[in-house]
């Protein structure tokens, strides 16, 4: 520990910690400007200029690292002077009229500083030469006259999300944020991920869903859970009046570390499908509004005769998005109560079952996340991850820089090959071949750690090549750069099956890398759904009925096609689909941002998702709709859920207290 003195305040901290940091850990404001926490120092704007002991001129407090028994000044004469100088400098070189900016009033970092220094005004003539503002992206505007060239933006897009779409051109006073090779934003190669917006000190990258919609600090805050998918990504949700107004990374979320994607960040937000408020009876073959007390009466009689009939009695499936205790309640109403041969979830076991087989006879083979921020050769087979669970492909992005090596191993176009130092693009269902042919080629270039018994290497590696329409060579080579890595970490998607990924287990465990893989899984409660065993394909055959907790979710086209001409339809929803216009009762339930409950995700992490916005009265959760139903039934659904998703073995190790 280091000794260092700022302010007249003593106290010690670790060696590398910058004096900004010091100085936080000590309770005194430097002001900033290009600095963020999660960003690497940057040392540009030199607002946090601080006086030390010693040297001669003002240094960054950002970028300066402490010394033993250094001793600080953070707000002297000169330190002052030059912060207001600073100030005045950037005022004076871009249109910085406030009143017309939407981050006025509380919002904009750099107003913020100049008030707190007690600027009213700035002695340069302003710079009025006008900039453009780009508008042609879907969900961000960039004004570069609000824009102070802090590179916080650029820095993010690359450290964080490893996107390296904004950039800086030219020189001085010329200097201009860009995309790519200055193409417009919305044609660039940016991923939506809002990442730029969030971090942007000013009003120069601004959320056009949610700009002048009323300042930050005026907004209701709720920490929280993204359910877009299975992930589980922290999330901040701004609400105003009961109106959902923005949405932010949660920096402080072991999970994603603030960093979010479009469908965590804006899709929620362009969610204008009709809400439900009121149950719905079908009467004269058309949906009437009716009370909970007629909707449930008409339930209970439809459905009472249907109890213990295991096989045409009630068919169930309810959506991977709601919470476990829904989940939960919902398999203890169908599979316990009614009996029913046929409960499952909308994913039907598609993005897990494979995980769930071998985890049943090998136990718990992958890890968390964390693995990947100390990868140095990460392997992605059957993922894709520039479309689905794009967090993990940021997190596997942004490592690249740092040497770590990608391999990408696809039957189908993967946007990753243009990132991956190799690429196998096997023939479709010969996956499992080339794993076991990789497994066989680090054998024989004695890069394994341990052999299989019986092993032919040469067989598999012929046995290999021939299946899957692959050199020899492409397959030595993918082993050598797994083999030679000392931290390699495999990522597989929804389209790998049992036997591809036993072999994907055998592979990692030849690499020495153990239980080293990452399960990518669909919707945000898929392996909670797995473990409650509603993992069954959905086939209705001759069911007399059958119900749908949908939730906030969509159906498929399949299911609507499966489930059209049921003599009997429940669907509880949130919004209005083909779906609930085929029911015979509608139930109204909340969506996401109303919903308190818990979620699994990938990690095997249980978090818990914190309503942001209340629903309309008459409209329940999910849980109190199944167990209204229940009650009317007499059917008790009293279940311990955490026990019962414990009941199973798990691919991962579960982290349920």
């Amino acid at each position: 520990m280091l000794n260092v003195t700022i302010d007249g305040k003593s106290i010690q901290v670790p060696e590398g910690t910058t004096v900004l940091r010091a100085a936080e850990q000590a309770g005194i404001k430097v002001p900033v400007l290009c600095d963020h926490p999660h960003l690497v120092p940057f040392g540009g704007c030199r607002l946090c200029v601080v006086e030390v002991e010693g040297m001669r001129t003002l240094q960054p407090a950002c970028s300066l690292p402490v010394s033993n028994n250094m001793v600080v000044k953070t707000n002297s004469d000169k330190v002052q002077a030059a912060r207001k100088f600073v100030l005045t400098l950037i005022f004076s070189d871009r249109n910085h009229f406030c009143p017309y900016c939407q981050v006025s009033g509380g919002d904009c970092e750099l107003q913020n500083a100049a008030l707190e220094m007690g600027m009213t005004h700035w002695d340069y003539q302003p710079n009025w030469k006008p900039y453009p503002v780009d508008a042609s992206h879907p969900y961000l505007v960039i004004d570069h006259n609000r824009c102070i060239l802090c590179r916080r933006c650029v820095r993010a897009c690359g450290e964080l999300v490893g996107n390296f779409t904004l950039g800086i051109e030219e020189r001085g006073a010329s200097s201009m944020l860009v995309c790519d090779l200055g193409v417009p934003f919305g044609e660039s190669s940016c991923v939506s991920c809002g990442t730029c917006s969030q971090v942007c000190p000013t009003g120069a990258i601004i959320d056009r869903q949610s700009a002048y919609q009323g300042l930050e600090k005026k907004v209701e805050r709720t920490p929280s859970i993204c359910v877009g998918c299975s992930v589980g990504c922290g999330v901040e949700i701004l609400t105003r009046d009961n109106r959902l107004v923005r949405i932010l990374g949660l920096w402080d979320s072991p999970v994603n570390g603030g960093v979010l994607c479009k469908v965590g960040r804006f899709l929620p937000l362009d969610d204008d499908r009709e809400r439900i408020t009121r149950p719905m009876v079908r009467k004269d073959g058309k949906l009437q509004p009716v009370s909970w007390d007629e909707a449930l009466n008409v339930i209970t009689a439809q459905l009472k005769p249907l109890i213990n009939q295991k096989t045409h009695g009630v068919a169930a499936i309810a959506s991977p998005r709601l919470p476990v205790e829904a989940l939960a309640s919902f398999k203890k109403l169908f599979k316990d109560g009614f009996k029913s041969d046929l409960v499952t979830s909308l994913e039907e076991g598609a993005t897990t079952t494979s995980a769930s087989l071998v985890a049943q006879e090998m136990g718990a083979f992958e890890t968390n996340l964390e693995a990947l921020q100390s990868a140095d050769c990460v392997v992605v087979v059957g993922a894709d991850l520039y479309h689905e669970e794009q967090v993990v492909g940021f997190m596997i992005k942004r490592k690249l820089p740092a040497n770590t090596a990608l391999v990408v191993i696809d039957s189908a176009d993967n946007e990753f090959t243009h990132l991956a130092r190799a690429t196998l693009n096997p023939v479709a269902g010969s996956e499992s071949y080339v794993l076991r042919g990789l497994g066989a080629a680090l054998v024989k270039l004695d890069l394994a750690k341990g052999t299989p018994a019986g092993m032919n290497a040469e067989a598999e590696l012929k046995t290999a090549a021939d299946k899957a329409g692959i050199r020899l060579e492409d397959l030595s080579r993918v082993a050598s750069l797994i083999g030679m890595a000392s931290r390699p970490v495999f990522v597989y998607g929804r389209k790998v099956n049992a036997d591809t990924l036993k072999a994907l287990v055998e592979l990692s465990r030849l690499a020495g890398a153990g239980q080293s893989l990452i399960g990518v899984r669909g919707a945000a409660n898929s392996l909670a759904a797995a473990q409650l065993g509603l993992e069954q394909p959905f086939k209705r055959n001759g069911h007399q009925a059958v119900y749908v907790a949908l939730g906030d979710d969509q159906p498929s086209q399949r299911l609507v096609q499966e489930i059209e001409g049921v003599p009997f339809l429940v669907v509880q929803a949130s919004h209005t689909s083909r779906l609930t216009a085929m029911a015979d009762v509608v139930l109204p339930v909340e969506m996401w941002a109303e919903t308190s409950g818990h979620y699994l995700n990938l990690e095997g992490r249980l978090q818990a998702s914190t309503p942001a916005l209340k629903p309309m009265e008459g409209v329940y959760s999910n849980t109190a709709a199944i167990e209204a139903v229940a009650m009317r039934l007499g059917i008790d659904v009293t279940v311990d859920w955490k026990a019962e998703l414990q009941q199973s073995p798990a691919p991962v190790t579960l982290a349920i207290a």
